[in-house]
């Protein structure tokens, strides 16, 4: 068996709190295999999205080690970690996280031009076309509807074609319609660009989608 994707042993994280030191994250051990669908779930508060973070670099673990590509992210400084993400995932969060003086076209191109593509903008149109929103390219996040944003946000994890997506509640401010629709989407950029996909939920349905679920409770695996 090939290497796999994403590898953490007995990860930590501990943030320190206005009462003393808080753990997060306690001894982490799990590996995610090239093109699998990773669900995890648990109760608020039991670290998934600090979980999600750490395989994404956006937090650094206290303790343990968590390799990804085969890359240590535990020893790499921040400029690295940013272009380790820009380089090899895309990364969708509840919030959006959307660029609100950028246009749809703008947002999407973003990562592209950081990454030096001169097809930028040509490549950020086909993508919103794929998530229909080719209608919406010159609009603005304040003129779109949460399901827009969401796709919008879609299209700019999927534009620079990572190996890996992280997905953070992607459905966990839609209704049932748009929350329907973005998980189709979701996994239909899985699909076509072969990414294997990490995702945080409290969505049974998406979850009952997933390869694996992993589930969480009081910053450990509950197996």
């Amino acid at each position: 068996m090939s290497a796999p994707v994403i590898s953490l042993n007995n990860a930590c994280l501990t943030l320190a709190g206005n009462a003393g030191d808080v753990n997060i994250l306690r001894g982490i051990s799990l590996d995610v295999q090239k093109g699998e669908t990773l669900g995890l779930v648990g109760p608020s508060g039991s670290g998934k999205s600090s979980l999600l973070m750490l395989m994404g670099g956006l937090e650094r673990a206290t303790d343990g080690e968590v390799r990804v590509l085969n890359q240590d992210l535990t020893h790499m400084n921040e400029d690295k970690l940013a272009r380790f993400r820009r380089d090899h995932m895309g990364v969708v969060f509840q919030s959006f996280h959307l660029i609100p003086t950028m246009t749809a076209l703008e947002n999407v191109a973003t990562p592209l031009e950081l990454a030096g593509d001169k097809d930028a903008f040509v490549t950020a149109a086909t993508e919103l076309d794929t998530v229909g929103l080719s209608d919406r390219k010159d609009h603005y996040p304040a003129q779109m509807s949460g399901g827009e944003q969401q796709r919008v946000a879609l299209a700019r994890a999927a534009a620079t074609r990572p190996e890996i997506l992280l997905a953070d509640e992607p459905t966990g401010n839609l209704d049932g319609v748009n929350g329907q629709a973005i998980m189709d989407m979701l996994f239909g950029l899985r699909d076509r660009h072969g990414a294997t996909l990490v995702l945080v939920t409290h969505d049974n349905d998406l979850a009952n989608r997933c390869d694996r679920v992993l589930r969480l409770r009081d910053g450990v695996l509950d197996i």
